[in-house]
């Protein structure tokens, strides 16, 4: 089977990388892959990637397909609010399409490109970035009954992603992970959020409640001091912490009988040698990785395989619209309260 030809559509944060790593998957296995062009519409950084990459470049997405340069895949990291406009030519002419997170801005587009993909026979994936995380694939291996999650989704401002709410640039990675590991559906969404320094809504708190009866909890702010990526969830007998940030998973096991011996002969359990009779701390040793370019490598094997790629367009979907649901509580609430 010859390489998958590859393209990427925009340059800006998150394409430049896309760029980058092609490029090296492209080094490392150019039986596999050919990074062959991409599509930006600054001039200045069309020229410098193009020299950078040896590749071809193209002002829009229209050039790209009147040039009839033979493609296989391409990653769209343009703006949420174009993502239709430019994922939908590219999938009615036969491309597979890695869509950046939220996978669109609105529903209606979202079922437009679902269709397309469908019609099409297209592989259409979400850049969900988390689910590849190795501590969030070792989570998927422990579970057995969540039934809380605490989430925690901070960062330093920047002028980066102001055209969607924190709610779509950064919650919504904590949103997808927790449908994914409960596989529940929402019965209950309370949210607050508020605009600080952009017209959007630049922090959140939202409490979930699912029928499985697991409750979640999420904060995001894109106004903070300081950069935090967390997720805590407690199930029968288990306590597990995750940080995105580090990728590091850490497992608390309760024995329950141990614990209520404990409590039944306080003095014995004062000469044990573990602080906390009952209780067994674990951190897994997890080897370390790009997400990027574990979601990369997943999207390119379900484009040469011809299967679901780990995030499909109906799991970006689902998300979508629990982060516009949140979204209009977030504005029912502040009417309530007179801020609008």
């Amino acid at each position: 089977m010859p390489p998958l030809r590859v393209a990427v559509v925009g340059t800006g944060a998150f394409g430049r990388n896309h760029l980058r790593v092609y490029s090296e998957l492209s080094l490392a296995k150019p039986e596999l892959v050919q990074l062959t062009a991409f599509v930006e519409a600054d001039a200045n950084r069309r020229a410098e990637y193009a020299a950078q990459y040896g590749i071809a470049a193209f002002a829009s997405v229209e050039a790209l397909l009147a040039s009839k340069s033979p493609l296989d895949a391409v990653s769209v990291c343009v703006p949420t609010i174009h993502h239709a406009a430019v994922a939908a030519p590219l999938l009615a002419a036969g491309i597979d399409v890695l869509l950046e997170k939220p996978f669109a801005a609105t529903l209606a587009e979202a079922d437009s490109l679902l269709a397309l993909a469908r019609q099409h026979q297209r592989v259409l994936a979400v850049g969900h970035l988390e689910r590849f995380n190795p501590a969030v694939t070792a989570t998927l291996a422990a579970l057995n009954q969540p039934m809380f999650f605490e989430a925690h989704r901070l960062s330093i401002f920047t002028p980066r992603s102001l055209d969607v709410d924190v709610v779509l640039d950064l919650m919504i990675h904590d949103l997808d992970i927790v449908l994914a590991l409960t596989g529940a559906q929402v019965n209950e969404v309370r949210a607050v959020g508020l605009a600080v320094l952009s017209p959007n809504v630049d922090i959140a708190n939202v409490r979930l409640e699912f029928d499985s009866g697991c409750v979640a909890n999420f904060t995001a702010s894109r106004v903070s001091t300081e950069q935090v990526r967390k997720l805590r969830l407690f199930q029968p007998h288990q306590y597990l912490s995750l940080d995105f940030a580090r990728q590091e998973l850490l497992t608390i096991n309760v024995d329950p009988a141990a614990a209520l011996a404990a409590m039944q002969n306080p003095a014995a359990a004062a000469q044990s040698s573990h602080p906390s009779a009952g209780l067994s701390l674990q951190k897994t040793d997890l080897p370390r990785a790009e997400p990027l370019r574990l979601e990369l490598e997943d999207f390119l094997h379900a484009v040469r395989q011809r299967t679901q790629p780990r995030v499909t367009g109906e799991a970006g979907r689902a998300a979508l619209a629990l982060a516009l649901e949140i979204n209009q509580q977030i504005a029912e609430h502040a009417q309530r309260a007179g801020l609008r």
